[in-house]
């Protein structure tokens, strides 16, 4: 992070939002924005924002797969693969 060009005001935001918004597409690095020296919120251009949602979303997968193998909720790789052949086969 490069403090003197990720780190904003919220004055320096209404005045120069289109250049700000302009250098977080091209940069794709988050902006902070501060209100009276402390951080207030923080801004992603979209593409990273997605990523960011996707990355968490597998995250969240990992963690319930890992949940259901440490309560025993799992099958044989050879019943699951059995099963999903003859659901598949039939359509």
């Amino acid at each position: 992070m490069d403090l003197a060009r990720d780190i904003r005001t919220v004055t320096q935001l209404r005045s120069h939002a289109a250049e700000l918004i302009a250098q977080l597409n091209t940069d794709r690095r988050p902006l902070i924005i501060t209100r009276k020296g402390r951080a207030k919120a923080v801004l992603l251009d979209p593409e990273s924002y997605q990523r960011m949602n996707a990355t968490i979303d597998l995250l969240k997968r990992l963690a319930e797969g890992e949940q259901a193998v440490r309560e025993g909720r799992t099958i044989d790789h050879d019943i699951l693969f059995d099963r999903l052949e003859r659901k598949y086969r039939g359509s």
